[in-house]
């Protein structure tokens, strides 16, 4: 062998040992982030690309910081065993260490679980179930926009005080449904209303409502509860109005409620409507900033509260990255939660808050009426502001949820 071969040789050996070490250490440097939500159902537009767009802008605003940040991407179809297998694969072949969003609560239970048995970050925006910060908290776990208590104590509590003091439940046969019409029938009945009834409607797999509306009617009911969410609720509010059920004076109560569904209706059929939300674009200058750095990337959609807490919840974790290091929070999710929680949360989206031990984000919730066309300014500007919930208010006490996390 010449000079010159076996110099040749030795560095190709030379290049066949740094490579692998290069890649090992650029992987040990990077923060891995899966997106995990309905591409393609019925919650695409309240969590979709639209989330993955968000997430994305969480990691250019957060900016270099000496490690470096990827996000993937999948559609769990709005079944758990789906949603199981990919947050699995993630973390076992391809090195996740936060799965975000996880819309649909019984998918987001599964997750949960999973999260919390490989010690990966489990950050939920999307899914409302209020057992992710009670019985099924996990040290994994921070849930982050909204949940089912919170929605029921403001817009079932507004329902209420404002006569509604009957009512019939049309429920989305699964987790989240359940657990909303549960809490809300809860505060019915605390404040001296009746339930009379209920119906479960197939999840997924219905859009002809009309069998459920005529029960939810012929119960007498002076409120109809929408225990459901996305084009479910769209569909009952637009074949409630087909019936003249309101114009009999029974009221809709849109339990769960978003901007996105209130465009898909048009004003002249979701004018009058109150819904419980902890964002609008609209709300203030931060708000609006937010928007304004995101619309690009998820044009004709609008953010929702699903798509900012997507937003803040990626930008607070990173915050703790950061603070912990990145080789810490790599091995072990739920120190990175606990870092998460030690320290004051603050964005455009929803300001200044924090985090409680049984992994619920706290922050006020606002209770929103649907304008009338008249009312409206142009495309989008929606809502009109009927009441605040201030922070320490707006979600279930930390010692009512029964999460083991807490102690007494």
């Amino acid at each position: 062998m010449t000079q010159a071969s076996r110099r040749s040789v030795l560095a190709a050996g030379a290049a066949l040992g740094i490579a692998p070490l290069s890649r090992a250490r650029a992987q040990a440097n990077t923060i891995r982030i899966g997106v995990l939500n309905d591409g393609s159902g019925m919650y695409r537009d309240i969590s979709g690309p639209t989330a993955a767009a968000c997430v994305r802008q969480a990691v250019a605003d957060f900016g270099p910081r000496g490690f470096a940040v990827e996000v993937l991407y999948a559609d769990h179809q709005n079944r758990p065993d789906v949603g199981s297998n990919i947050a699995r694969q993630w973390i076992d072949t391809q090195g996740v260490d936060a799965i975000l969003d996880v819309t649909t609560s019984s998918v987001a239970l599964a997750v949960n679980d999973i999260c919390r048995e490989k010690n990966k970050v489990h950050i939920n925006s999307t899914a409302a179930t209020s057992d992710l910060t009670g019985a099924r908290c996990t040290p994994n776990t921070v849930h982050w926009t909204y949940d089912t208590w919170m929605l029921a104590r403001s817009t079932g509590g507004a329902m209420v005080r404002a006569g509604g003091d009957s009512w019939f439940f049309i429920t989305a046969d699964y987790a989240f449904g359940h657990a909303l019409e549960r809490d809300t029938g809860n505060f019915v009945r605390q404040a001296g209303g009746r339930v009379l009834g209920q119906v479960r409607t197939p999840f997924p797999g219905t859009t002809d409502f009309s069998s459920f509306l005529v029960q939810a009617q012929a119960s007498r009911a002076k409120v109809i509860g929408l225990a459901n969410a996305g084009t479910d609720t769209t569909n009952c509010i637009k074949q409630a109005a087909e019936f003249g059920i309101t114009r009999r004076g029974v009221k809709l109560a849109s339990l769960l409620m978003f901007i996105n569904d209130v465009h898909s209706l048009g004003l002249q059929t979701a004018q009058g409507l109150v819904c419980t939300e902890t964002f609008y674009w609209d709300l203030n200058e931060g708000t609006r900033r937010f928007t304004d750095r995101v619309r690009s990337a998820m044009s004709p959609n609008m953010p929702a509260m699903t798509h900012a807490g997507c937003y803040a919840g990626v930008l607070h974790y990173l915050k703790a990255v950061q603070d912990m290091g990145v080789a810490a929070a790599k091995a072990s999710g739920a120190d990175a939660v606990a870092r998460m929680k030690g320290m004051p949360t603050e964005d455009d989206c929803f300001g200044r808050g924090s985090i409680r031990a049984d992994g619920r984000k706290i922050h006020p919730s606002y209770l929103f009426e649907v304008k009338t066309p008249a009312e409206s300014r142009g495309p989008w500007d929606y809502y009109k502001l009927l009441q605040t919930t201030p922070t320490e208010e707006a979600f279930r006490p930390v010692a009512e949820g029964g999460c083991p996390l807490v102690r007494s």
